[in-house]
């Protein structure tokens, strides 16, 4: 196992911190901690972001002050989420200046060859998770616009990406809609604003990291908050 860098946080391979269960069996993150708050605002700039920046932010994540560092697997974990909200350039990126500055090479192996039908299956799980009661409809809107879209969405977006145990599905929500709010993509936003509450992150959680996002992309802040008010009225 490669060695931590000096200062940085104790590895959490199940990305569970701050987890709690739920009765039906689900989890809640019901408070906003520091380490969330910094992966939070290191995803919109991953999204938004140029290099000097993207690079200061990974710098801050691996030797900044404490309530700034994030630990590395979670870190891997968003900038490999990067490539589907920001596109793959970005993720690549940002994972070059990552192993720059934090010193961890690249794993040996990835969990990612597992046979396609079985990414197919953990991606409808994941995806029904954070749609809800809307899953069926977005599944028959995304085959409307083309088969292979509904294909790649389970597969290689919730199976592929979503689906890895090295970030739990609370904290990807909350980095997803920190990206949708930074590129303005809205209808995208409001999706994962919802799904957020879906799979268990309290409402003054997903309101707090909006806040967090806003002093990056101002020209963003006003619809950003339209779209929280129309999926929760706030």
């Amino acid at each position: 196992m490669t060695a931590s860098p000096p200062g940085a946080r104790s590895q959490d391979p199940a990305g569970s911190a701050g987890i709690t269960s739920k009765t039906d069996g689900g989890a809640t993150l019901s408070a906003l901690d520091a380490e969330t708050t910094a992966l939070a605002r290191l995803a919109a700039l991953l999204a938004v972001g140029n290099d000097g920046e993207v690079s200061a932010a990974l710098r801050s994540v691996v030797s900044g002050p404490s309530e700034m560092r994030v630990r590395s697997g979670w870190v891997e974990e968003l900038l490999l989420q990067t490539s589907l909200f920001a596109g793959f350039p970005r993720a690549l990126n940002g994972m070059r200046a990552w192993r720059e500055l934090s010193g961890y090479p690249a794993p040996a192996s990835d969990e990612g060859a597992r046979p396609r039908a079985e990414w197919a299956a953990a991606g409808a799980r994941t995806c029904a998770e954070v749609y809800g009661a809307r899953y069926a409809r977005l599944r028959e809107h995304v085959r409307s616009l083309h088969p292979a879209l509904d294909a790649w969405m389970l597969e290689d977006g919730y199976g592929k990406v979503l689906s890895r145990p090295g970030l739990d599905l609370p904290r990807r929500e909350l980095c997803i809609v920190a990206a949708c709010a930074a590129t303005g993509q809205h209808r995208q936003l409001r999706a994962h604003l919802r799904g957020a509450l879906n799979v268990g992150v309290h409402p003054d959680v997903v309101d707090a990291v909006l806040e967090v996002v806003a002093p990056l992309v101002p020209s963003e802040a006003t619809a950003v908050r339209e779209a929280w008010q129309k999926v929760h009225g706030r």
